[in-house]
């Protein structure tokens, strides 16, 4: 694995855990352009980037998706797969191409179902992705959206 995938995931999933759920990761290639899920489609698998960037982006009536983060090497590509109802909350669509590590989600959540300490370590990575996503969400529409932007001033 290379070093800034390693240091991404060891803010919250320790090696041991980490090199367990790398042993059922799939290299995957996509270009530039290609949509990896949309909003409120099934979430049935997750990737990390190993090189290149994506976006992820959100359905707004009327309006071209926003883009509300841009991800690169080390990052997590989908949570909502561990969370029923296995659905998409967000699109993503890559920006450069891509390679990534893909996993089965079904396969993972059976993984941590299986040993609880595996599980709980894989659900606050995953956990502090999403805390971290549904801030840059929130100041992303405010820039985009908000009287004001998302500065504090008026």
């Amino acid at each position: 694995m290379p070093p800034s995938i390693a240091l991404r995931m060891n803010h919250a999933l320790p090696a041991e855990h980490r090199e367990r759920l790398l042993r059922v990761a799939r290299e995957v290639s996509f270009p530039a352009g290609t949509r990896l899920f949309e909003e409120g489609g099934h979430a049935d698998r997750f990737w990390i980037v190993r090189d290149g960037t994506a976006a992820l982006d959100m359905h707004v009536p009327g309006r071209r998706p926003p883009v509300v983060e841009t991800l690169g090497v080390g990052d997590l590509i989908g949570w909502s797969w561990l969370f029923e109802p296995f659905a998409w909350q967000l699109g993503a669509e890559s920006v450069t191409p891509l390679r990534a590590y893909e996993f089965d989600a079904v396969a993972v959540r059976l993984m941590c179902m299986d040993d609880a300490e595996f599980g709980r370590a894989v659900e606050h990575w995953v956990g502090r992705v999403l805390a971290h996503r549904l801030h840059a969400a929130r100041t992303r529409l405010l820039d985009l959206y908000g009287p004001y932007g998302s500065g504090g001033s008026r």
